[in-house]
């Protein structure tokens, strides 16, 4: 993923809000949103390059989701992040004892964001800092910074999300993935990789021939456990390739 904005609202009739967009180039094979063969328990999409995802829902409101951290200059890094999903989804292990695995090999993975749920607890952990943490209730951003930093379209998008919060559907958050608008080139993050590639990877969705949004994606979690989640898949240029709704 590279932009998600979700509300955690421990209690509420509707904990977990999520909407998020997967930015890739689209030469990179994938699978659109979908039950797992080889684990039915999981709803996600999947990366046929490496074999992970990038969000998904799994047993027991199981929740995970990850955002590359942005930098440019570093080496590859040896095994895909998108694995780090797709494990915590398709395993039994606590949120605790995930992050206690995940730490001891997060070495063998480019800069990384991963939030991992459940049905009543929300953790964040950066690869950068020592330690996951705990999230109390409120609106949250991630891209591919830390959490919440403070780039146009984090801001745009989570404010976006407090305005359909009363009543939030599926069609709602999607539309908000939906901003093409990019930042004016004041407000652009330096982020290393040149003003041109920071203003197209400025808008909440991403368009172009050969990098862009592929999937957007609205989950909503009810307080029964119930989960609502709708993927709209996207091609060169942004073109709508597809929908896919699960209910779960």
């Amino acid at each position: 993923m590279c932009l998600i904005v979700f509300a955690w609202r421990p209690g509420h009739a509707q904990p977990l809000v999520v909407a998020a967009n997967r930015d890739e180039f689209y030469a990179r094979p994938a699978k659109p949103l979908a039950q797992w063969a080889n684990a039915p328990q999981v709803y996600a999409g999947r990366d046929l390059e490496a074999g992970g995802t990038w969000l998904g829902i799994g047993a027991d409101g199981r929740f995970a989701a990850l955002t590359n951290i942005r930098e440019p200059h570093k080496p590859p890094s040896r095994r895909s992040r998108g694995e780090l999903v797709a494990d915590f989804l398709t395993g039994n292990q606590s949120i605790a004892e995930y992050f206690t695995q995940v730490g001891r090999r997060s070495v063998d993975y480019a800069g990384f964001n991963l939030l991992l749920g459940t049905a009543d607890q929300l953790w964040h952990f950066n690869s950068g800092d020592l330690a996951p943490q705990p999230l109390s209730a409120g609106i949250y951003g991630l891209s591919n910074g830390g959490l919440d930093t403070p780039w146009p379209k984090l801001l745009k998008a989570k404010a976006a999300l407090a305005e359909v919060l009363d009543n939030p559907q599926p069609q709602a958050l999607l539309a908000l993935l939906k901003d093409a608008q990019t930042a004016p080139f004041s407000e652009l993050p330096d982020t290393g990789v040149g003003l041109a590639t920071e203003s197209l990877l400025s808008s909440v969705f991403i368009a172009s021939p050969s990098y862009g949004t592929r999937a957007s994606t609205a989950l909503i979690v009810n307080a029964d456990g119930s989960r609502v989640m709708v993927e709209h898949s996207f091609g060169p240029h942004g073109g709508r390739l597809g929908e896919v709704r699960i209910e779960a």
